[in-house]
């Protein structure tokens, strides 16, 4: 088949219980299902193989997380496109169809995403994903339908089909040629924003990464490390300079990262005054993570191209949201997405 929906699992069978007989009905004959383990020790594979004999299982070697978890199994799965799916995601009748006429509508797609909708609150978008995701001349990253903690009610606002910086990685629909060709997901990142990294390499080769409303799916969210965790916390502002250094055309480098350490340093000292000695940490192990890695993603930088800062929000989404009480996406000026 032309499509492959593949489900990295790491010690998710319970999730699997609940969400492969949805996925199965709903995809009917438009997709292979596969599961990429991710050496998981709850019996994930052994649980697939005896009660869903049609759905393939990829066995991987070691837990490397999210992006080296795909990578691995990807290199083994002969498809047109990809969707990389989480476990904890139910998804509705007919789903496929729109994403897959919304990739084969233009070859410069290179990725897209559904309407991520929550599962346990419905009529309210999902954090991770949203109505699609975008990050500010500073990388934060927001979405569509969610800015920080604030998420909204779907309503309908947000049906209209459109171009966003990136698809997250819960439930994103790839081209596998170009997957493959900007090698990848980025095996450094374990886990959390190398969906933005790799969204914003395919910007930077003339590709369009897109938002279909017409496909829905329900996210529970949190699945791997709880919602308030110090290692997520660790990740989410190391991999953040990550993206930064690598994908940042030169002329904004150094200002964007002068800009960064004083906004990180508020960010330390908010969670050491409210006694969050562990983000307070994370924070500081993640600056030290960043420096060590400098050599080996200055090696990484080289290798690409820089070409497009286009559609990143050129104010500051952290001034909007706190300062002037903005907490919804309508509310951001339009004006102040860059446009190459």
């Amino acid at each position: 088949m032309r499509t492959a929906v593949v489900i990295l699992n790491w010690n998710g069978k319970d999730f699997l219980e609940r969400f492969l007989p949805v996925l199965i009905r709903c995809s009917k004959d438009e997709a292979r299902i596969i599961v990429a383990d991710n050496a998981s020790t709850d019996g994930s594979p052994d649980f697939v193989r005896e009660y869903f004999p049609g759905v393939e299982v990829i066995v991987n070697p070691e837990n490397g997380g999210f992006s080296k978890g795909y990578n691995q199994a990807l290199r083994q799965v002969d498809a047109e496109y990809y969707v990389l799916l989480n476990s904890d995601i139910e998804v509705t009748e007919g789903w496929l169809t729109p994403l897959i006429a919304m990739m084969d509508s233009d070859p410069m797609i290179g990725a897209c995403q559904p309407k991520i909708l929550s599962f346990h609150e419905r009529h309210k978008f999902e954090y991770a994903g949203a109505a699609g995701g975008f990050i500010d001349k500073f990388g934060y990253p927001f979405c569509r339908g969610r800015l920080f903690t604030s998420i909204e009610e779907d309503t309908g606002q947000y049906n209209d089909e459109t171009e966003i910086f990136w698809a997250t990685g819960a439930c994103m629909f790839v081209r596998a040629e170009t997957y493959h060709r900007l090698g990848g997901l980025d095996d450094d990142f374990f886990a959390h924003m190398e969906e933005i990294d790799f969204c914003w390499r395919l910007h930077n080769e003339g590709y369009k990464v897109m938002y279909c409303p017409s496909s829905s799916v329900f996210h529970i969210g949190g699945g791997t490390l709880p919602k308030v965790s110090w290692k997520k916390t660790y990740l989410n502002f190391r991999n953040n300079f990550y993206l930064l250094y690598k994908n940042l055309p030169g002329n904004r480098l150094f200002r964007t990262f002068a800009t960064r350490l004083i906004l990180d340093a508020l960010a330390a000292l908010k969670f050491l005054l409210q006694a969050g000695f562990k983000d307070f940490w994370a924070v500081l192990k993640a600056h030290f993570s960043f420096y060590a890695a400098l050599p080996r993603l200055r090696r990484k930088r080289r290798l690409l191209k820089h070409t497009s800062t286009r559609l990143v929000y050129g104010n500051n989404i952290v001034w909007e949201y706190f300062i002037r009480d903005k907490h919804r996406f309508t509310q951001l000026d339009p004006r102040a997405f860059l446009k190459k």
